[in-house]
């Protein structure tokens, strides 16, 4: 394998911006392989693609000659109404993604880029962004090279399931969207492509070395990079 060759493994390619994003690594040349965990197979065929199945999204064995992920996505989330209550969203957005980022961890990633929210933190009043606040500080300090998370605002794109609440805010910001200004911008809906296209770019610049160890992008700033 070249020593420029860089492998990827994805955490919840069937989402709105995993979707897009396995889809982009897929047709990045520099990524030769990648690796998407899941609880079901997805539907997608590439000789780059390798698909590992797993109801917990554990990996239980690995071959020692089968390439190791530098880079490591993690696009998993949940709301309270889907996931029936706080502690059970928790579970999701906190637990599960910790647990995952272990495993990557151990697998061998030095880079991982994670979808959080606009407003995390662990002192939110919101148990929703408290949850991405306290992942994000958990996983800061699991010794990765690089910390990159993603904080976008409300999400514009086809998903699988409905979410009500997205798809009015989308038809608000619509008509408002030319008034938006300043700080405002960060709360503009935003394609999932976009997201996914700056988790890519964000991987590469660790490579180049550009970043801290813990990078923050939010909102309106995934429109740029």
């Amino acid at each position: 394998m070249d020593n420029h060759d860089l492998n990827a493994i994805i955490a919840g390619a069937s989402g709105l911006v995993g979707d897009e994003l396995l889809h982009q690594l897929l047709a990045n040349k520099r990524f030769k392989h990648i690796y998407a965990l899941s609880r079901r197979d997805l539907p997608f065929h590439s000789s780059k693609l390798h698909q590992i199945i797993d109801p917990l999204l554990r990996i239980n064995s690995w071959e020692h000659e089968t390439p190791q992920p530098q880079y490591g996505f993690i696009c998993l989330g949940t709301t309270k109404r889907k996931a029936g209550s706080k502690s059970a969203l928790a579970a999701v957005d906190l637990d599960l993604v910790k647990d995952v980022a272990t495993t990557m961890k151990n697998l061998g990633v030095k880079h991982i880029i994670v979808v959080s929210s606009l407003g995390a933190s662990s002192h939110s009043p919101s148990h929703y962004l408290r949850c991405k606040g306290k992942m994000e500080q958990a996983i800061t300090k699991m010794g990765f090279e690089h910390c990159i998370f993603i904080r976008p605002g409300p999400l514009k794109g086809e998903r699988s399931e409905i979410r009500t609440d997205e798809q009015l805010l989308q038809h608000v910001f619509d008509v408002i969207n030319p008034l938006v200004v300043g700080p405002l911008k960060h709360f503009s809906p935003i394609p999932a492509e976009y997201v996914a296209r700056s988790m890519v770019k964000m991987a590469l610049s660790c490579q180049k070395h550009q970043l801290e160890q813990k990078t923050i992008v939010s909102g309106h700033q995934l429109r740029t990079i």
